[in-house]
């Protein structure tokens, strides 16, 4: 049967219609190559620009170098049992899920029992801060009660003073501090992570609660041992605990240094009481701009995962947990084709964005030569980075989800640092007093006898502040983030248990004001 000129002009039609077709699917694939192809440039040129000046975005570059065994604080048995049975003996994270619960955790120092037979105190740990001491009274009391129901801390028959039975109640676990403190002994530290993992974000890290709540236990048994006149012992477990906060040091990610800080900041309260309450005899910064950089590698090689694998379920979720997702909805269907179809343009352009806000934003606050954190720097940097996004991009879509909340984390940074220096002196304030009969007029009196040099206020520059105060004590103390002088004043965040970081003055108290 012969066509009819309708059916040869459709059938013309319909060629131009795929030609022009065939045309756009191949100017759309001409699109998507030339902007995977701009957007690997610009990402690289970035790159090779920075890495020409010394800087690093290879998450490789910052995994700690491996440790000969027998020189690794971490590979000591006891120090090994508090992970073994989440990363194996090699670190290999798909080998232990669910945990494995044969492995005895010994480094498992609780200060507390089971809440469900007595409940467990909600202060007594005293708060350096605001001038609190311990209160060990609490601590006996809890003792006691729990040895009524439980056998799970010894007490004596009849109550002592609260130092004592503090003292006795902890001896249960005097073997594996001896053990603790004779790992310490190690020079390096290298816990196995598994630094391998192509996503930085997944790297499991069960030793980090392990090794703060020890560092909890070692504080109270510290401050016993003050309040028992044992310095000796007291000072040997302090020096213990900054080396469980040192053993973490090398590690590429915000977390561990967040938790460094809040070990520090456990260290520092034995260490204000023994000062404060003159037990100490006169025998007797945290790493910023690593943890970010480390943090901006971990970030990009991320984001390079799912690139180069485009598992959706990778992306909507940090687990394997696909309990709550439906693989059989249609919208979940379209999702992933749609994730398919991203152009890797997008994946470099977030690589860029990242690296860009860390180098231009977020590292510059800290200026580790002066020793200085600058809250203009932050606010500032705050104020572009949520410019940037306010209005919704492609572009900067990972970024948002990877970016951290750097505010807070570089307040606590600069706070941690500024404690530390603070602390510094004022154990060079006590030999000075020991020596002299009473605290010096002014800082300068230390150097170099007692300090060689004295540090200046982390937030400005500026000299501490210092004075002696009517009582025969002092008061030591750094501006704080607010970066004004409120003469000292702490002030306390709406719950009235914590002091705000923000405001105020960032005090070390030279008097105590009561006990907590």
């Amino acid at each position: 049967m012969n066509d009819t000129p309708q059916n040869g002009a459709k059938r013309q039609s319909g060629r131009r219609i795929l030609f022009w077709l065939s045309c756009l699917a191949l100017l759309v694939v001409f699109i998507v190559l030339a902007l995977n192809w701009s957007g690997k440039s610009l990402w690289e040129n970035y790159r090779r620009q920075w890495e020409a000046k010394g800087e690093q975005f290879d998450f490789a570059s910052f995994v700690p170098k491996p440790v000969p065994d027998d020189r690794n604080f971490a590979r000591a048995p006891i120090v090994a049992s508090c992970y073994g049975g989440y990363l194996g003996t090699n670190g290999d994270v798909i080998a232990i899920s669910p945990p494995d619960t044969n492995v005895v955790d010994r480094l498992k120092l609780e200060i507390y029992g089971d809440n469900r037979l007595v409940e467990m105190p909600t202060n007594g740990l005293g708060s350096w801060t605001r001038g609190l001491t311990s209160d060990l009274k609490v601590w006996q009391n809890y003792y006691r009660a729990l040895a009524a129901r439980t056998n799970l801390f010894p007490v004596p028959p009849q109550p002592r003073s609260p130092a004592a039975d503090v003292l006795l109640a902890l001896s249960k676990y005097d073997s594996a501090i001896e053990e603790l403190r004779l790992a310490g002994r190690r020079p390096e530290s290298r816990f196995p992570l598994n630094y391998e993992s192509d996503r930085p974000s997944e790297i499991l890290l069960p030793h980090l609660a392990m090794l703060k709540r020890c560092s909890q236990t070692l504080q109270l048994r510290a401050m016993a041992e003050l309040q028992n006149g044992q310095s000796g012992q007291a000072m040997d477990d302090v020096k213990l605990m900054l080396r469980l906060t040192d053993s973490i040091r090398s590690e590429p990610f915000i977390i561990s240094h967040l938790v460094r800080i809040a070990m520090v900041q456990m260290t520092l309260q034995p260490v204000w009481e023994g000062l404060a309450g003159h037990k100490w005899s006169d025998a007797q910064l945290a790493d910023y701009k690593f943890s970010m950089r480390g943090e901006r590698a971990g970030s990009i090689a991320t984001i390079e995962h799912l690139r180069r694998k485009r598992d959706f379920q990778e992306m909507i979720t940090a687990d394997n947990d696909t309990s709550g997702n439906n693989s059989e909805d249609p919208l979940r269907g379209v999702a992933e084709a749609t994730y398919h179809l991203i152009p890797a343009s997008i994946f470099y352009q977030n690589e860029l964005t990242i690296a860009r806000m860390h180098q231009q934003l977020l590292l510059p606050i800290v200026d580790v030569e002066r020793r200085i954190a600058s809250p203009d720097t932050a606010r500032k940097s705050e104020a572009t980075m949520t410019a940037e996004f306010s209005h919704f991009s492609i572009n900067t879509i990972f970024a948002r989800l990877l970016l951290p909340a750097f505010t807070k984390a570089v307040i606590k940074y600069a706070y941690a640092q500024s404690a530390v220096d603070v602390a510094r002196v004022a154990g060079a304030l006590e030999r000075y007093r020991l020596a002299q009969g009473e605290y010096p007029a002014s800082l300068e009196a230390l150097s170099p006898r007692f300090m060689e040099k004295i540090p200046h206020d982390i937030i400005n520059g500026e000299p501490l502040h210092y004075h002696r105060t009517v009582n025969g004590k002092f008061l030591l103390y750094s501006v704080g983030w607010n970066g004004t002088d409120d003469n000292g004043v702490v002030v306390l965040n709406r719950f009235g248990r914590m002091i705000d970081l923000a405001q105020g003055d960032w005090v070390w108290p030279g008097a105590i004001s009561g006990s907590q």
